[in-house]
């Protein structure tokens, strides 16, 4: 069971980071960028005239989920190394010289 919450949760970072990285992609940058691309009239965005602050924040939010996901799953998956090495420690390993 603890190996299926790891490898859920691995994928919902992966999730994140594509989601983060279309979020950076789609704000519109001084030269328009990829966000010229879905529509560059600040009039016609879903947010309104405000989609800029609103993307702002939504991409605050979304780098804060994404930093402490990586200490976690880096934390986690150290945890896991070191459980690991201590059960294997409990048949020692012949080596050939």
């Amino acid at each position: 069971m603890g190996t299926f919450i790891y490898f859920l949760s691995i994928a919902l970072f992966i999730l994140l980071c594509v989601v983060l990285c279309f979020v950076i992609l789609i704000q519109e940058s001084k030269s328009s960028g990829l966000g010229a691309s879905f529509g560059g009239a600040a009039s016609d965005s879903v947010f309104g005239t405000s989609t800029a602050d609103v993307l702002k924040t939504i991409t605050k939010w979304l780098v804060v989920a994404f930093l402490t996901s990586c200490v976690v799953l880096s934390l986690w998956t150290s945890a896991m190394a070191r459980s690991r090495e201590v059960n294997t420690s409990q048949f020692p390993v012949e080596t050939l010289e």
